[in-house]
């Protein structure tokens, strides 16, 4: 960050007093610009014994199967970004039924939350950040086209949970991949 977005001046980076870490301070007006994790949110949509998964059109890991998610916006709940994102995504409807996984991705400033949702219908299709859309049973997940990490957890948590006849709350922590 250069500019303060309040009145445009230069910006410093340095510990505000009071404060413990680095922040953007503006010179002028002295406007702290605090920098936060973004919010991954997205949904394990279920129909009958499968779970709709996209095909990504867009970078990152293009052509790559996911979970329909993405960013958080301003003024929407988590469970009502998982619902937007769905539709978004997969054009699907869904209900939400319970927040499923947290998985915290430090090393890119990310949180990625998961709802357990239930398909209202079969009337999905590929959105525009998506190639195609299609319900994958547990035997026919593409796991080796699996886009994102927290995805693969996300989805092995819920097969474990389902073959266990419950369903229960997972917290993960990403790590960078070694070098």
């Amino acid at each position: 960050m250069n500019f303060c977005s309040q009145c445009g001046g230069a910006v410093s980076l340095l510990i505000p007093k009071g404060d413990n870490l680095p922040r953007h301070v503006c010179q002028c007006c002295g406007t702290i610009h605090y920098l936060n994790p973004k919010l991954v949110i997205g949904c394990v949509a279920e129909w009958e014994d499968r779970i709709l998964l996209c095909r990504r059109s867009i970078a990152p890991r293009y052509g790559l199967w996911t979970l329909p998610a993405g960013f958080m916006e301003n003024g929407e709940s988590t469970s009502q970004a998982a619902v937007r994102e769905t539709l978004e995504e997969a054009c699907a409807r869904v209900e939400i039924l319970q927040l499923f996984s947290l998985v915290n991705v430090p090393h890119i400033n990310q949180v990625h939350l998961f709802y357990r949702a239930r398909l209202l219908d079969k009337a999905f299709s590929a959105g525009q950040e998506t190639l195609e859309t299609a319900l994958f049973s547990e035997d026919s997940i593409p796991w080796q086209e699996i886009a994102f990490q927290s995805v693969a957890l996300c989805l092995r948590a819920y097969f474990s949970d389902r073959s266990a006849g419950r369903f229960v709350f997972h917290e993960e922590d990403l790590l960078p991949a070694a070098a």
